[in-house]
């Protein structure tokens, strides 16, 4: 695997995990598991922390197809997908058993479930990552990904970070999600320390880990920055630090501000990113130097890839090595990778003369919360079937929240937070919900997405006066 032995080039790389303080060398990962090399899927979930990374790195090694999912994927989602893929191994430290596994011990301190009938089935060999396109929905739906997918991916991010053998790199963006595993697989390359961690800015230890191991970055979707401005991190200087990165939506116009003012005057660079899993990570970045004129541009192409805005529509589409091949919703889709490089991202794009991309509008139904992709179909259906089949409509409002509009007057705000709360792990200060009498439809006597939209987005705070939204 190409994408290994660059990692395995660096030879100054070591990973630590912040919670145990365990140091280890990536020579001491390298091949330290006893599993077989086959064929088959495997299921990492991941929680960022060192022996999910080791047991990461010694399945990407093999000829294994690797899934990698949320740790705290709802069990029943877990299972579904076990289901379905049939994985000879899983990696779930969060359980003791799993139904037609046996817990087998491949290490002093690693244990995997392993399938006690192994049953292969034909995996094309350019699919070698898997890659959830929901987050946390339990879609049986992966983007395919290759090893040189992955590779492109990379090279094209090393030519503009500015990423050294010095640097000490906190995972504090989770490696299943294609911007973590981004992040991840550019520093094994050349940076000096990963530090495996799940911590957030919400936890003391962050900001201790921080100044103890002295971070050289850090990376996140725009509430991460949100909530470094609201803890006042941008009044003085960290002087570890040298570089941030951000991608999964647009800042705000008076936060983008904020963070130029405090790079111009502590000398640190910040790179605005755009990607999708499905071209493996990166397609676009911002220059540093244009972030304080053009903060709300997802910049310039990166290097070996291109944009084109169809005229009738004005999509944008992307063309480059690192487009994936497809998706998977079973295990027969596993058998083909289609070999493309375009990408239609589903994302509404202008550009400016001096070259530079502005994202519009989205025409997928899918919204980013807090980093994490949501397709809000898949939501839909799932608030359907917990509310015995109710009308329930999902929208984005104002790209920040997940709207959930319906049509039961008595459905109290509370029932419909605690199902997503606990099915998607959402937290109830992104959610809206909003109760309609006349649900508009189309011609066809459809549900009219796009004039619910307009009419929720343009007149949110009348609904709220008038007490048509609830909570």
């Amino acid at each position: 695997m190409e994408l290994y032995n660059l990692i395995k080039k660096n030879q100054n790389l070591n990973f630590i995990d912040a919670k145990t303080k365990v140091e280890k060398t990536f020579q001491e990962l390298h091949d330290s598991l006893d599993i077989e090399d086959l064929r088959a899927v495997v299921f990492i979930y991941n929680d960022n922390q060192l022996p999910t990374i080791e047991t990461f790195l010694n399945f990407y090694q093999k000829r294994y197809t690797v899934a990698l999912l949320n740790a705290g994927l709802h069990p029943q989602f877990k299972q579904n997908l076990e289901d379905e893929y049939r994985p000879a191994y899983i990696w779930d430290p969060s359980r003791t058993t799993v139904e037609g596994y046996d817990l087998k011990p491949v290490s002093e301190n690693i244990s995997l479930f392993k399938r006690k009938e192994i049953r292969n089935y034909p995996i094309h060999a350019d699919v070698k990552l898997l890659m959830s396109t929901s987050g946390s929905t339990g879609s049986p739906k992966f983007v395919k990904i290759s090893d040189d997918n992955l590779v492109q991916n990379a090279l094209s991010i090393m030519e503009y970070m500015p990423i050294t053998e010095h640097d000490v790199v906190p995972l504090n963006v989770p490696i299943n999600f294609v911007y973590g595993f981004s992040i991840f697989t550019t520093n094994c390359i050349k940076a000096n320390t990963i530090v495996c961690t799940d911590r957030d800015v919400l936890q003391k230890e962050f900001w201790s880990d921080l100044a103890y191991y002295g971070f050289s970055t850090l990376s996140g979707v725009p509430y991460f920055y949100e909530l470094l401005q609201r803890f006042g991190f941008f009044k003085k200087d960290t002087p570890s630090l040298r570089y941030m990165t951000h991608t999964g939506g647009m800042l705000n116009k008076e936060l983008a501000n904020v963070i130029s003012d405090y790079s111009h005057l502590y000398n640190k660079q910040f790179f605005a990113q755009y990607g999708q899993t499905e071209a493996s990570g990166r397609m676009a970045f911002l220059p540093p130097q244009d972030f304080r004129d053009k903060g709300t541009s997802i910049g310039i192409p990166v290097k070996n890839g291109r944009f084109e805005i169809d005229k009738s529509t004005g999509e944008l589409i992307y063309y480059g090595p690192n487009v994936s091949g497809g998706y998977a919703n079973n295990a027969f889709d596993l058998q083909d990778y289609n070999y493309s490089n375009k990408l239609y991202t589903g994302d509404l794009a202008e550009k400016n003369e001096s070259g530079h991309f502005y994202i519009k509008g989205r025409i997928k139904r899918i919204i980013k919360l807090f980093g994490v992709r949501l397709n809000l179909d898949e939501v839909e259906l799932l608030l359907k079937n917990e509310l015995e089949g109710q009308t329930v409509i999902c929208i984005s409002v104002h790209d920040k929240y997940l709207g959930i509009i319906h049509q039961n007057e008595f459905l109290v705000r509370e029932t419909i937070t605690q199902v997503l709360k606990e099915k998607l792990g959402l937290h109830t200060s992104s959610l809206k919900t909003y109760y309609l009498e006349n649900i508009p439809l189309t011609v066809n006597g459809k549900v009219d997405y796009p004039a619910i939209s307009k009419y929720i987005n343009e007149n949110e705070n009348s609904l709220v006066a008038s007490k048509t939204v609830i909570g």
